[in-house]
């Protein structure tokens, strides 16, 4: 593994072993090897985070490494300098780099061009260090996905479904998708993914029925806000007690944070699953150390 861009480049074998490595971690810390020693990473952020900036920024240090964080405003890309050419000057100063973005194809090209490891930390298209945390807290919680059903309920064409359909690709648990039908995947992405195990719905009590791991996440992603014709059309996909009535007597509540309470879940629901939710927000620091020790050269 030479880059983490997607969960639809991993195989199921490279997820579990990141995964296996994530848990060790959490368990040593404190204890950490130092793969990093002697490194600096640079984070290129031209979206705003709390988690991921904090998480990567603890876990380069942790592991031994410096980090340097660069906003839009620091360097020349928020001056129009193509991808392209900010990745050729710092492929030769830095030795791996996280972006946070939103075009795919930016941190596609930055890995191309750079010739250093490179991290995908979010983009409209995939958000596959959440990911990583989100199935890290399932095993932790439940012991894992096999045999489980996994709910998202809210926009069916957002990074994190997206990654979610490739990680129940990959690993062969049940995925069902519960969004309204202008908000959900295109048929030749479905073509594409060809996974009899994930399924499509506009009935959220359906795809809650019977689920283990009851997942949602803003309605509006970081650059749709103010879209109020879109997030109307997720009124009737709000995780609320009465949906959760349906869901498996074990099941827990994900949700990748920031939560916007009263709209795509309850301040009760929220509340009463908080314990897992922000295990899963420290899940970031444990499953992201995991990805950069994989990647340390």
């Amino acid at each position: 593994m030479n880059h983490l861009l997607t969960i639809k480049e991993l195989t199921a074998d490279q997820l579990v072993r990141l995964l296996d490595s994530a848990e060790l971690m959490k368990r040593q810390r404190g204890r950490d090897e130092r793969p990093l020693e002697g490194q600096t990473w640079a984070m290129i952020f031209t979206k705003s985070s709390t988690r991921t900036r904090v998480s990567f920024e603890v876990g380069i240090r942790e592991l031994g490494g410096k980090a340097i964080f660069l906003s839009k405003n620091d360097i020349q890309l928020g001056r129009g300098e193509p991808i392209i050419d900010t990745a050729r000057v710092l492929g030769r100063m830095v030795h791996g780099a996280i972006i946070r973005t939103y075009a795919q194809e930016d941190v596609v090209d930055f890995a191309r061009y750079s010739g250093i490891p490179t991290i995908n930390a979010l983009t409209d298209e995939e958000h596959p260090c959440q990911i990583l945390a989100d199935l890290l807290t399932i095993r932790e919680k439940l012991g894992g996905w096999e045999g489980r059903k996994v709910s998202f309920v809210g926009d069916g064409f957002s990074n994190m479904t997206i990654s979610w359909m490739w990680a129940a690709k990959k690993l062969g648990f049940e995925l069902a998708v519960a969004c309204p039908p202008q908000y959900g995947p295109t048929e030749a992405f479905l073509e594409e993914l060809d996974a009899p195990n994930v399924s499509i719905t506009e009935d959220p009590a359906a795809a809650v029925a019977g689920a283990h791991v009851i997942n949602t996440d803003v309605w509006l992603s970081m650059g749709q806000e103010g879209q109020a014709e879109k997030e109307a059309a997720f009124g009737p996909y709000q995780v609320n007690s009465e949906l959760l009535a349906r869901a498996a007597t074990e099941a827990i509540v994900l949700h990748c944070l920031p939560a916007y309470r009263e709209k795509e879940i309850t301040e009760e629901v929220l509340e009463q699953h908080a314990d897992t939710i922000f295990q899963q927000a420290e899940n970031r620091l444990h499953a992201q150390k995991a990805v950069l020790a994989a990647l340390a050269r």
